[in-house]
């Protein structure tokens, strides 16, 4: 079973939106940091940035690229983690992932923290 099940991505004109939705299975999601990241074209997946995050005690971090645009929230009842994406650039074109690893957040993302991994939705973003 896979525990991260990312959907929403899609292909949007600049200056559109979408919201991309992650589902956990067999953990309970509210006791996890719970971050989206992405993989730029032709990075390698290690080389993921984080875009945000939402940490076990309800605290929220934005990477500085995206910080009014786009929001991470949560649905406990859903066990489901949420990224709705608005006024979307063409430099956001990526292959977003959500991560999961027990109750706190780094300040700094480091791939090998995070212990649940999605497959990945991708997002073109076109001028």
């Amino acid at each position: 079973q896979t525990p991260l099940v990312e959907s929403g991505g899609g292909s949007v004109q600049a200056g559109g939106s979408l919201r991309l939705s992650c589902e956990a299975s067999g953990f309970t999601h509210k006791n996890y940091c719970m971050a989206w990241v992405r993989q730029a074209p032709g990075k390698e997946r290690e080389e993921v940035v984080e875009v945000a995050h939402f940490s076990a005690d309800g605290s929220t971090k934005y990477a500085d690229s995206v910080k009014g645009r786009f929001t991470i929230f949560k649905d406990n009842d859903k066990n489901t983690l949420y990224l709705q994406m608005n006024s979307l650039e063409p430099e956001d074109t990526a292959k977003y992932y959500c991560a999961a690893r027990p109750w706190w957040c780094p300040d700094h993302f480091r791939f090998a923290d995070y212990k649940y991994w999605g497959q990945g939705t991708q997002v073109t973003v076109s001028s």
